[in-house]
């Protein structure tokens, strides 16, 4: 017997709304909603993923009037009004549709899950089932034998999916499918605004239909019910209760087409829709395009020339010199330069476009393949540095530093020197600093309209080494791969370097992104040497110190468990132990750091519990965890990242060295660890305060700034002002308040999170806020500023122009907004901490070389500066460290610098 064909209708607006308040708000490069476009593509890849289905139909609701909608406007005129952001992506859901060429049907006058209704009884007239899928509940009232209702349900991005025959709605429901319409006439659906009867809820409706089995049988039996508070909710809401039926009811009769074949699936993964997945973001759908979706169009590309001889290679070099001398400030001469290489074997080879010429250079085939093309790659650099016409177009320069014939005493007299080099990196991060991470392809799809295929799709998680060690048809793939990167940047940097002129960011990025790179290029090739012998006596003193704290926790509980398992610890603190202020959770008690901080002082346990929390999340993270980066050199050598944070703030990974501990006298014992070469000490520099200081001087608040010029405790004199005490007689706990309101302004800190930082209620904290915004005035103006240039604008700005997308600002979501308006207040603030920071260490990076010291500057944390300080330049650059430090920016409030020394970091810090 053939088996029976499969038809999947899919309720494209009750799916796209649920994938809407599932997900989180998703935007493309473009700024353009898409996050429930993409739950909606997720649910409906794993329906066809699981079903195969023959056809397939996406219907859609028309805003014009239906049947309905006369019995039932003053109920539906009440519903949420639905949000901007899920509104457009409706018609955007249509055109990635339409771009997989599947069939979608609406008509006037129908509704969507009437159309799938009907559909759905036509094709099981037909001999076909169905998945009807859908989040409206009504929909189970055609389930039968040969329609599944599948409901899928989205939360934090997880999707699952109910399914139900008739005999699943009978089970879990305890009515038949056709007793649906009957169930909702009794007890409503708020989600639908259809009333029911006001006072009848599921389970008394469902006893009500057990015994009567319909509406109708329900009123026909009404003097039987003797009850007499249900008699009379019945009695009074009887209209609401046959009008309610009415509006659950779905129709199967619909007029649609009976042609199943224009429903028949074909092959969704066009090059159209691939363009449009690209262009949208959506990558991880990118790997269901096949070679034939995923194809370059012809677009006049000239043929890829392999070199791999040294006199042809010289050839080439001279023709690309005399190309980059033709070039004009109106007409740039663009080459795209793309080198392929691994950090341990080196360069493999480089393409590079010039536009009527693309060329691969094979560094396994050329006479010392790798020196000579480094060298030649650095030859164009210094051409395209003296040539006001010529760009190098390349992407993520700190990488391809070793690459360009660099190195560092050639900025030893006239600073960091790299005019014509330009990193599309660095370029797409300014202009849109809110994405996680950065490619070649993205810069393709945004400035070139291009829908390259990106390296995860062509090659995964793999390195360059894993591809070119797997044989021919990999390393060809890899070179082509390299050649479209390289002509895509050619193409796509003039374009990202006239964005940065036009918002006013080209100036930050010449002159400190771009030398910042090779600054943090420096400091990763250096690195900070740590001592692998005292991280063992490190680790081996948390070891002891974990031990006593958990036999002492198991003495005070009675009983031996996982201290580690929240379970297990919260059954044994707030049931055996009874002690009062927990939280349940739907997976038990809470056992978070807040609610266990709060009881900690009236319970020694919990203060053990939480020490043993930190001891073992040290030992773990930093004494055990920083032995696995330690090279050779016995250095650590951390990648610095320039392109992840929104504000500009540099981070870094492999290992967090930003991250080490500095709250707690054990957390800061790790530093000892850190030292630096034989014959030298480390120096460290702190900025004080320096986002307080920039919030003064942007608000030009004249109290907070006089305040500051005093110089005398800021803090202490916040408290006097705000708590009306004299100077001399502020307390410990008032200049402590004062801190944290001081602190917390820079950041839009509400009243609820100053209680629950200095554990007051919220009144006191509202009070603490407002006094601050009486004694100063201007900060309170400049925030309200901020916020309202941020929402005009859709961007805040720092003082070095800076740009920070807002987005929320403009969401429907109160919380979203309240986000937004603390992004706007906070990031002109700690983007221009971030900005000035980098011209410091440019300015110290440089001086150090200018004056030809054998110090170097290894490390960067938030506001630190550390520098591996040769014996007797300790003056010298503590004198550098000061004055560029507190030089990089001129403001009404002056910066200042704490500078210590020390044979290990932790001394000097």
């Amino acid at each position: 017997m053939a088996e029976k064909e499969k038809l999947v209708l899919l309720d494209g607006h009750s799916i796209i709304n649920r994938a809407f308040y599932g997900m989180p708000d998703l935007t493309s490069a473009k700024g353009v909603h898409t996050g429930a476009v993409y739950g909606f593509l997720n649910i409906m890849f794993r329906i066809l993923d699981e079903e195969e289905p023959d056809y397939l139909l996406v219907a859609f609701d028309t805003h014009a009037p239906t049947f309905r909608h006369a019995m039932y406007s003053a109920y539906k005129r009440t519903r949420k009004a639905m949000p901007e952001e899920l509104r457009s992506q409706v018609p955007l859901l249509q055109e990635v549709l339409g771009a997989m060429g599947i069939a979608m049907f609406s008509r006037a006058g129908l509704e969507a899950d009437d159309i799938l209704g009907s559909y759905a009884v036509r094709a099981r007239e037909k001999g076909i089932e169905v998945s009807l899928v859908s989040g409206d509940r009504d929909l189970l009232q055609v389930a039968d034998e040969s329609i599944m209702v599948r409901i899928p349900k989205t939360l934090r991005g997880q999707t699952t999916i109910l399914n139900y025959h008739a005999k699943e709605v009978e089970e879990q429901y305890s009515i038949t499918p056709a007793q649906v319409i009957e169930l909702k006439g009794l007890m409503g659906d708020s989600s639908d605004n259809i009333p029911g009867v006001p006072g009848v809820g599921e389970k008394t409706a469902q006893q009500l239909l057990a015994s009567y089995g319909t509406v109708a049988g329900v009123y026909e039996h009404l003097e039987e019910i003797t009850k007499k508070g249900l008699h009379d909710k019945l009695e009074a809401g009887r209209e609401k209760a046959e009008l309610s039926r009415e509006l659950a009811r779905i129709r199967t009769d619909c007029d649609v087409p009976s042609d199943f074949e224009a429903l028949r699936k074909k092959d969704f993964y066009t090059k159209e829709a691939f363009a449009l997945f690209s262009e949208l973001g959506f990558r991880n759908f990118l790997g269901r395009f096949d070679d034939a979706a995923t194809a370059p169009e012809e677009d006049g590309r000239p043929e890829l020339i392999r070199i791999g001889e040294y006199y042809a290679a010289e050839d080439v070099f001279a023709v690309v010199r005399n190309f980059m001398q033709k070039g004009t400030g109106e007409e740039p001469a663009v080459v795209g330069i793309y080198p392929l290489f691994d950090r341990e074997a080196g360069l493999y080879g480089t393409a590079l476009s010039i536009g009527f010429r693309l060329y691969y250079f094979d560094a396994a085939e050329i006479s010392a393949g790798q020196e000579y093309l480094t060298r030649k790659l650095g030859v164009l650099r210094r051409l395209a540095a003296e040539l006001p016409g010529a760009m190098l177009a390349l992407f993520d320069i700190k990488s391809l530093y070793p690459y360009l014939d660099i190195q560092p005493q050639e900025f030893d007299e006239g600073g960091i020197r790299l005019a014509g080099c330009f990193d599309g990196l660095l370029g797409c991060y300014l202009c849109n600093p809110l994405k996680n991470d950065y490619t070649v392809e993205d810069c393709a799809g945004e400035y070139l309209g291009a829908t390259p295929m990106a390296w995860v799709q062509l090659f995964g998680k793999k390195s360059a080494a894993e591809i070119m060690s797997e044989g021919d048809e990999e390393r060809e793939k890899l070179i082509r791969y390299a050649a479209s990167a390289a002509e895509h940047l050619r193409q796509a940097a003039p374009k990202i370097r006239r964005r940065l002129a036009k918002e006013n960011m080209l100036r930050l990025y010449e002159e400190i992104e771009l030398p910042l790179s090779f600054i943090l290029y420096d400091m990763q090739r250096l690195g900070i040497r740590i001592l692998p012998e005292a991280l063992r006596q490190y680790s081996a003193e948390l070891g002891e110190q974990a031990e006593r704290l958990e036999k002492k926790i198991y003495e005070a509980t009675g009983e031996t468990f996982n201290i580690a398992s929240p379970k297990q610890l919260g059954e044994i603190l707030f049931e055996k132990m009874g002690i009062p202020g927990g939280k349940r959770t739907r997976t038990g008690w809470s056992t978070a750091a807040d609610i266990l901080t709060k009881l900690a002082p009236d319970y020694p346990v919990i203060q053990d519990i939480l020490d043993y929390r930190a001891v073992t999340k040290l030992k773990s993270t930093y004494a055990d965890g920083l032995a696995a980066f330690v090279g050779e050199d016995l250095r650590i050598h951390t990648s610095f990242n320039q392109t992840i944070t929104a504000t500009g703030r540099i981070s870094s990974n492999d290992p967090n060295l930003q991250n080490i501990p500095m709250r707690t006298e054990m957390g800061r014992l790790i530093r000892r660890a850190f030292v630096p070469r034989d014959g030298y000490i480390f120096t460290d520099s702190d900025y004080s305060q320096i986002e307080l200081r920039i919030l003064a001087s942007m608000s030009g608040d004249r109290g907070l700034i006089e305040a500051y010029r005093q110089n005398r405790d800021i803090h202490a004199i916040t408290a006097s002002k705000v708590f009306h005490v004299p100077f001399e007689e502020v307390t410990p706990l008032q200049r402590r308040n004062a801190k944290a309101v001081n602190f917390g302004i820079v950041y839009g800190i509400s009243s609820f999170g100053l209680s629950q930082d200095l554990s007051i209620s919220r009144e006191e904290a509202q009070r603490y806020i407002a006094s601050y915004f009486e004694t100063y005035p201007g900060i309170r103006e400049y925030l309200d500023r901020a916020v309202a240039e941020a929402r005009a604008d859709g961007f805040s700005k720092t003082l070095y122009g800076r740009r920070r997308p807002v987005p929320e600002l403009s969401s429907s979501n109160f919380m979203t907004r309240q986000f937004g308006e603390r992004v706007a207040m906070n990031a002109p603030i700690q983007g221009t901490a971030a900005d000035i920071m980098k011209i410091a260490m440019i300015r110290v990076w440089e001086r150090i070389h200018r004056e030809k010291l054998a110090s170097s500057l290894i490390l960067q944390i938030h506001d630190e500066l550390l520098v591996e300080t040769a014996s007797g330049e300790e003056e010298q650059v503590r004198r550098i460290l000061a004055e560029e430090m507190q030089g990089a920016a001129e403001l009404p409030v002056a910066l200042e610098t704490d500078i210590h020394t020390g044979r290990d970091w932790y001394e000097a810090k």
